[in-house]
């Protein structure tokens, strides 16, 4: 379809257009191929993890809980850019209208915040794994975790509930052209004919509580060390900090693309479009696919269960 179909300012635009991998439009079957790969592996490595912690009544702790919490979020980032990056990639459909855009965003934004939140409430559990070991079960009860889960999804949904709502309060009418394979918030207010200074305001906003999230997970890991090192057995201090691996890989898989993306954008907006598109699949797709990867790696009851279900099998 031809991009500039709609030029006149008067015609209000009733479809967006998404965009695959610039230049690459005639491989976008063979891009497919590890895009669905990494989908599906994404997908079933945070269901195993879901399925083990619900199943598996050694698991029903806290420290497994939150994780759960991570393969939700995971799992919803991922069926949220689902259907768009499969249209794009295996059927050459970039079109999209704005309101399934304003919906895939409302939910691409709502686990991502989700996922950030979770990741905080990991790195309290941490600091009070390692800084108060005494007092772990009587803070973090089973009935404390599922309020906390509840307080912070409720958060999050309140928080993002405005971004389609005042998205579909725009007018659309010269450009039509996203700069992704799925919908962000940022992305398609730029393409408002109208004023859009509220959205850029209230996106700045929620942007600053991502920033806040990722400051108190920074203050927690400086109370775990400053814990650690006063710790006189080498040995211990390892140990110890060998707990926090799978945690802090989790916080750089899902910080570093995102913060790389604002920076992009704020200063870099003559970058090429390339740098930015590979980003932000970057951003949806790694942090499902590596998280379950990470943590059934790094935690042995996990590994050892899913091994004792496998020779079970072949037995």
């Amino acid at each position: 379809p031809s991009m500039s179909t709609f030029n006149t300012s008067e015609i209000e635009i009733s479809i967006f257009f998404l965009i695959g991998i610039p230049g690459m439009e005639h491989a976008n079957i063979w891009v497919s191929i590890p895009i669905c790969l990494m989908y599906l592996v994404a997908i079933l490595g945070n269901c195993t993890i879901l399925f083990f912690i619900k199943s598996e009544p050694p698991l029903h702790e806290p420290m497994y809980y939150f994780l759960s919490m991570l393969a939700l979020s995971d799992l919803g980032l991922s069926l949220s850019s689902l259907p768009t990056m499969i249209r794009i990639f295996l059927f050459n459909a970039p079109g999209i209208s704005p309101d399934a855009c304003f919906v895939q965003e409302f939910f691409i934004h709502g686990f991502s915040a989700m996922e950030s939140s979770v990741l905080l409430i990991m790195s309290f559990d941490h600091f009070i794994a390692i800084c108060h070991p005494l007092k772990y079960t009587s803070i973090l009860t089973s009935a404390r975790v599922i309020n906390i889960g509840l307080a912070f999804s409720l958060k999050n949904v309140l928080l993002i509930l405005p971004f389609p709502f005042t998205l579909k309060h725009l007018r659309y009418c010269k450009k039509n052209l996203l700069s992704h394979s799925y919908c962000l918030h940022q992305d398609v207010m730029k393409l408002a004919c109208s004023d859009n200074k509220v959205n850029v305001i209230y996106g700045l906003f929620v942007a600053a509580t991502g920033i806040l999230d990722l400051t108190f997970i920074f203050m927690s890991y400086m109370m775990i060390l400053k814990a650690v090192l006063s710790i006189a057995s080498q040995k211990q201090r390892l140990k110890v900090l060998n707990t926090c691996v799978s945690h802090i890989c989790a916080v750089l898989i899902f910080y570093v693309p995102i913060i790389s993306l604002d920076v992009i954008y704020q200063f870099a907006q003559h970058s090429p479009a390339i740098i930015r598109i590979l980003m932000a699949d970057v951003f949806l797709l790694v942090p499902p696919l590596t998280n379950p990867i990470v943590y059934c790696m790094k935690s042995q009851q996990i590994r050892n269960m899913i091994l004792g279900k496998l020779c079970q099998k072949h037995s």
